[in-house]
């Protein structure tokens, strides 16, 4: 196999190497690409586009590889395959970085807490910056910085012709506005420039659980208590077993519990005058915020979410947390089979909101929380927990009916979700808008292997 002006490597059916190249980070999802094209550079990426809309074959993109739905490969066609660029280039005067469509948010982070910077990233680290990015991009830092498109002021993209564009406000940008939350449907970003501020190296985090018998009254509690903290303090409540992490005594392994984990993006000092009554409130299991470097609290929970791993997800935008809200997350949060199982609810507000609703393609930012509900398993445990799990997840989904909020962040929507939930992650407005920009773009929809938005 050959690809003209291709110099990176091809990896086919029976090559060695095969299985490791296709797998993505979900291993419920199991596809076999014809081909996998890691790229080098711009042009490599280029020439693979090229050759697969030359022989009409399926296009799938990979960054990192960590999309619930699987979307980073496909069966039969090509994957587009970033994963060997991962450069991060700081520009600490500027406080910009220029950053590769493969690279990781550890890569991110690492190289930019050296000058005590960051831009909102995601709360994994080994999470991919250009799935997060092209989703929206929430993180710890978004109510003080905005999401990580709002710190987005460049991308260079290879189009579905095999152009390379520069989008930014002032080239192309219909496609810039349409990159900041559209998802891959336009093209494949080989190259990201972000914003940094000044956060760190230190910053006041950690969780705080609760046992599961006190979820609504730590519920009730962290109602008002977000409604009156600062911009910096973000707050992610998760719902679900407490993970053997490091620091956790051993007795307290798998327990169920509720836990609001913490990131304060200012002075450790402030951080811990906002969240002293947090620590305060009921009967803590155990408190674990303190002074922490930010890349150690952004990689904490990177063994909760390994690679390989079973993963089944449904997820909506929450307008507020009523009373009767509150009475569903307490009845089935902890009704999972499985340990690894949990929900995962953001809190927004802040930057994130200020922005005007029509600024990027990114349509949640009325939403006060979203919820992800999250069934894990291990691959030996794919049968009848595998089942359970897919059953937990959508009859807790369907619970919460009644009370959604509008819309759902597009990065949480798994395989099975149809265009109808694509099109409750827009709105009719963002999302016509989004059809004209991709029938520019991309007319005959070379890119859907993705949460599709078709031309229109």
């Amino acid at each position: 196999m050959k690809i003209d002006g291709f110099r990176g490597e091809l990896i086919m059916t029976g090559d060695a190497g095969y299985d490791a190249a296709r797998a993505v980070w979900n291993g419920a999802v199991v596809r076999r690409p014809g081909l996998i094209a890691r790229c080098t550079g711009a042009a490599d990426v280029v020439a693979a586009v090229r050759f697969a809309r030359e022989h009409d074959l399926e296009i799938a993109v990979r960054g990192g590889g960590h999309n619930v739905a699987g979307t980073a490969s496909c069966d039969d066609g090509i994957v587009v395959d970033l994963s060997a660029l991962r450069a991060v280039w700081v520009d600490p005067v500027g406080r910009t970085a220029r950053v590769q469509g493969g690279a990781l948010w550890g890569n991110v982070d690492h190289e930019t807490q050296v000058h005590g910077l960051a831009t909102t990233g995601g709360i994994v680290s080994h999470t991919g910056v250009g799935g997060l990015a092209l989703g929206g991009g929430i993180g710890w830092l978004m109510r003080k910085h905005g999401l990580v498109v709002d710190n987005l002021f460049a991308a260079h993209v290879v189009t579905a012709d095999g152009s390379i564009v520069r989008a930014s406000h002032h080239e192309d940008p219909d496609l810039f506005w349409a990159l900041r939350g559209g998802g891959g449907n336009f093209g494949v970003v080989t190259a990201f420039q972000f914003a940094l501020h000044p956060v760190g190296p230190l910053v006041t985090a950690g969780p705080v659980f609760w046992a599961a018998d006190d979820t609504g009254d730590v519920l009730r509690f962290y109602r008002d208590f977000v409604s009156q903290i600062p911009d910096e303090l973000g707050t992610v409540v998760r719902l679900g077993p407490i993970p053997p992490l490091a620091g956790i005594p051993d007795e307290l392994h798998w327990r169920p519990a509720i836990a609001v984990v913490c990131c304060y993006a200012g002075a450790v000092e402030d951080g811990a005058r906002a969240v002293q009554n947090l620590r305060r409130f009921g009967s803590p299991l155990i408190d674990l915020i303190s002074p922490k470097p930010y890349v150690d609290h952004q990689r904490a929970i990177d063994d909760t979410v390994p690679h390989g791993w079973h993963y089944y997800w449904k997820s909506t935008n929450l307008d507020g947390l009523s009373d009767d809200v509150i009475g569903v997350l307490a009845d089935h949060a902890h009704t999972a089979h499985s340990p690894r199982s949990y929900a995962a609810m953001f809190h927004f507000g802040g930057a994130v909101a200020r922005v005007p609703k029509d600024a990027t393609a990114y349509a949640g930012r009325a939403a006060l929380h979203n919820i992800v509900i999250e069934g894990v398993w291990l691959p030996e445990e794919a049968g009848e927990l595998g089942a359970a799990e897919t059953s937990w997840v959508g009859g807790f989904f369907d619970a919460l009916a009644p009370h959604r909020g509008g819309g759902v962040y597009v990065n949480f929507l798994d395989a099975d979700e149809g265009a109808d939930r694509v099109g409750e992650a827009y709105g009719d407005e963002i999302y016509q808008r989004l059809a004209e920009v991709k029938t520019k773009y991309d007319p005959d929809n070379a890119f859907h292997v993705n949460q599709n938005v078709r031309p229109g």
